[in-house]
């Protein structure tokens, strides 16, 4: 039986997936519109440990400073009742049509200066609720046309924008960190940014890249044909995994949002396992929040929303029990040992070894049988198929 979660294992939704009306480009809302209050609430009452939001999922677009001041002041209050976190804010600056040519990237000035305000704005919110993470998404940061966007200046306007902005947080001395989130596509052509590889890029010619990391998705990953698993430990290897987005997502489609583990579950249960369990060798650990980025399906009522909702944390948690079981497995010690998975860790250069030792070593090169080492096999099959059992519960 799945175990109930709890707020220890810090499970946190979007205001903007529980709350989606089901509304899509090919179709009207399916759901009324929720009311955040409630969707904390409701949230607690499944055992969540966190909410997240945009500021236009709590506040409507173009709300007055006293609508606005109203609506926060009793989200705090739901907050304090349920003891739910607010563990991340981020900025819609993708909906309205000001931002159809992106926000920091628009060749439109005035909206770039528009989109940096409103950016800032919730820069504060989010420190006076006690977030410790800005997820920024450049959902429109693109282009449909080549021809359209100058990258190179698009590029230094969005270094422009979110170094402004991480000198603002260092500034006022918020101890807040920005996650940049990547995407290949949807709904722009092509997104700036858009795999974990040129985020790191991007963040290595930043002057305050020092509080600028990463927030991987799922779907965004498996959109591109991309290992989402590979890219959320190649982020942990450059110390940059800030934040992550789990949800699942079937192959090269659109952006599917399903609930976590219903796209690739293998691919699931080797995430949760990188999560739960760390590198095989030992190095960085993912200790923050489990953040689920997902959307009840268009065909799901109300009731339905928390029935999607719970089966995200169900999941994760069952995955979770098998993850630490198949680790802690024998048989899966002995296959990563004679798969070579732990000899990884030893450097190639022994210690106080240089590289003209290593070619004076006639056993390196000259002498190695190198048909002999060729002709032996990894038995990766037999520690995959090791791993499968674990996940379907067959060890």
């Amino acid at each position: 039986m799945p175990v109930k979660p709890t707020p220890a294992d810090k499970f946190s939704f979007g205001l903007w997936t529980v709350g989606w009306e089901a509304r899509d480009q090919f179709g009207d809302a399916s759901r009324p519109a929720l009311d955040p209050i409630e969707s904390v609430r409701r949230l607690a009452e499944l055992g969540a440990w966190g909410v997240t939001f945009h500021d236009d999922d709590l506040v409507p677009f173009g709300s007055s400073d006293a609508v606005r001041d109203d609506i926060i002041k009793r989200f705090r209050a739901a907050l304090d009742e349920t003891g739910i976190v607010c563990e991340m804010v981020t900025t819609n600056t993708f909906s309205h049509p000001i931002f159809k040519d992106g926000a920091f990237t628009s060749n439109n000035r005035e909206v770039r200066r528009y989109g940096l305000r409103k950016v800032i704005r919730n820069v504060d919110l989010a420190a006076e609720l006690g977030a410790e993470t800005f997820v920024m998404w450049g959902g429109r940061e693109g282009s449909e046309y080549d021809g359209a966007k100058d990258v190179n200046a698009a590029l230094d306007r969005y270094r422009e924008g979110i170094d402004t902005v991480a000198a603002y947080i260092k500034e006022k001395g918020y101890g807040l960190k920005i996650a940049l989130e990547p995407k290949p596509n949807e709904p722009r052509g092509d997104i700036l940014l858009p795999t974990v590889g040129h985020a790191l890029g991007f963040i290595a010619e930043l002057e305050h890249g020092d509080i600028v990391g990463l927030n991987p998705e799922v779907g965004h990953e498996q959109m591109a044909g991309l290992n989402y698993t590979a890219g959320i430990a190649q982020a942990l290897w450059a110390e940059k995994l800030f934040h992550i987005d789990l949800n699942g997502q079937r192959s090269i489609k659109y952006d599917q949002d399903l609930v976590f583990g219903h796209g690739d579950l293998l691919s699931a249960f080797f995430t949760v396992d990188l999560i739960e369990n760390g590198f095989p060798g030992g190095g960085p650990r993912y200790d923050g929040p489990r953040h689920f980025d997902y959307k009840p399906s268009r065909t799901e009522d109300v009731d339905g929303v928390w029935v999607s909702a719970a089966a995200n944390m169900s999941t994760y948690l069952l995955l979770k029990e098998r993850a630490l079981a198949y680790r802690a497995d024998p048989e899966v010690q002995a296959a990563l040992e004679a798969s070579k998975v732990l000899e990884l860790s030893k450097p190639t250069l022994g210690e106080g070894e240089s590289l003209a030792d290593l070619l004076a070593t006639p056993a390196a090169f000259e002498e190695l049988d190198v048909d002999a080492v060729a002709a032996e096999g990894y038995a990766f099959v037999h520690l995959n198929q090791l791993a499968v059992e674990h996940a379907l519960g067959g060890r």
